[in-house]
């Protein structure tokens, strides 16, 4: 395998991942961190950056990628679920929300427009440029990995050299949650993110790029697959770790909501009036790359589950859902998104962590089912609480486990069935 192409692929996937949110919660983490940033921020790249690598390679090592994890459970939760990751965090949720993220704080930040007509025209475009784009997936590593990535890269960096030699403002002591537990409260953020989800479509992505490029045996794959899944994962912990210093630096005396209005106002200090344009050059470049790999990743998915639809077709497919799901608005695709995100996450992070797992110690299909079983029922309880539903006795019975108050009360009972279930299969050999 040649090492350039996994260079590349390590570039494409950093873009993939580096999406508008990945953009705008560093910042405010290095915020509200202060002065105890160093802990935050290593949380932050735990769950945001190393929880990501260890999906790339779960998915890398198993032989049908996202469907051959889910059937170490069973045949159809494996189809079905991997349908739903796709469409959830692809057609309905992933793509139309970069399109709108970059309407709403790139082009409306360059251009001052605003309305309903603005968005449709804007997503027009977008999605017609997308579309041209992810055509050819063989050509999504070149015009991705050699073009759009080490551009992006280029205005990052612009914005962050010129912050380090001109921000100097002293971080104020840690507010909230970071006060008190600082490496918690970072990883918790990080893990808020929802990219390990992603990262269960980009995998095939990385894979079938590889595969375009000449790589053919197991072992080159896995081998060119980590390679580039550590380019990406330094790449990403250097950018997280940058852009939350600025938001540990920046000057603060009108006070900051959120990490987009952190970074719209570090660029308006640092290039003047040239900021707005540099911030919405980032934010567009970020949320277009995001959205080329998502509908690569789900045309390539649809098209080798049910081939009698061409992957143009299903590009075509996919764009078309952007298009329409985008003008909705982005808090109407949050609201109705994030329920099913909700319930999807947790399992596919026991799934990620079991088939490491499995690949060192063995395979055990009981410690799948069990281990799932469990994180299901309080993934369950979590969706139908966020929908209104009121649940005492239910929450009485589940809030005795640990880290249930931060919303991980499946860790510990997913981690003692996985373990149950890993016994068992041992003992009957």
């Amino acid at each position: 395998m040649n090492r350039t192409n996994v260079v590349f692929a390590g570039f494409m996937l950093f873009s993939l991942f580096f999406g508008a949110g990945n953009l705008i919660f560093p910042p405010l983490l290095g915020l509200e961190s202060g002065s105890s940033f160093g802990p935050a921020i290593m949380g932050f790249i735990i769950t945001g950056v190393l929880l990501p690598f260890m999906a790339i390679m779960a998915v890398a090592l198993s032989d049908n990628g996202l469907i051959s994890m889910g059937n170490r459970v069973h045949p159809v939760f494996g189809m079905v679920f991997a349908i739903i990751i796709y469409l959830s965090i692809g057609a309905f949720y992933g793509i139309p929300r970069a399109a709108s993220v970059a309407y709403e704080l790139g082009f409306k930040q360059v251009f001052h427009v605003d309305g309903g007509f603005a968005l449709a025209a804007f997503s027009l475009v977008f999605f017609g440029i997308t579309y041209l784009i992810s055509l050819n997936p063989k050509k999504i590593v070149d015009r991705i990995g050699q073009y759009l990535t080490p551009l992006l890269l280029l205005v990052l960096a612009v914005l962050v050299i010129r912050a380090f030699f001109t921000f100097d403002n002293v971080a104020s002591s840690a507010a909230g949650k970071y006060a008190s537990s600082p490496l918690i409260t970072g990883i918790l953020e990080g893990y808020f993110t929802m990219d390990a989800v992603a990262a269960l479509a980009f995998g095939i992505v990385v894979i079938n790029a590889l595969k375009d490029k000449g790589a053919t045996s197991k072992r080159e794959l896995v081998k060119g697959t980590f390679g580039a899944a550590l380019i990406a994962g330094l790449g990403l912990a250097v950018v997280y770790f940058s852009l939350g210093w600025i938001g540990r630096v920046i000057p603060n005396e009108n006070g900051f909501e959120n990490g987009a209005e952190i970074l719209t106002s570090a660029a308006s200090l640092l290039f003047a009036t040239g900021g707005g344009f540099l911030f919405g050059s980032i934010v567009i470049l970020a949320c277009f790359t995001t959205c080329v790999g998502l509908i690569n990743a789900c045309s390539r998915f649809f098209n080798e589950i049910y081939p009698k639809l061409s992957y143009s077709s299903y590009v075509a497919i996919f764009v078309l859902i952007g298009l329409l799901v985008s003008n909705l608005g982005l808090n109407m695709i949050l609201e109705l998104a994030i329920p099913l995100l909700v319930f999807i996450y947790p399992i596919a992070i026991v799934l990620i962590i079991l088939s490491l797992f499995e690949y060192i110690a063995g395979k055990s299909q009981m410690m799948f089912r069990l281990s799932v079983a469990a994180t299901s029922v309080y993934a369950l309880y979590q969706v139908l609480t966020s929908l209104g539903y009121q649940l005492e006795f239910l929450a009485r019975l589940l809030e005795v486990s640990p880290f249930f108050d931060l919303g991980l009360g499946w860790a510990i009972p997913s981690l003692l069935s996985a373990v149950i279930g890993y016994s068992i299969d041992r003992i009957k050999g």
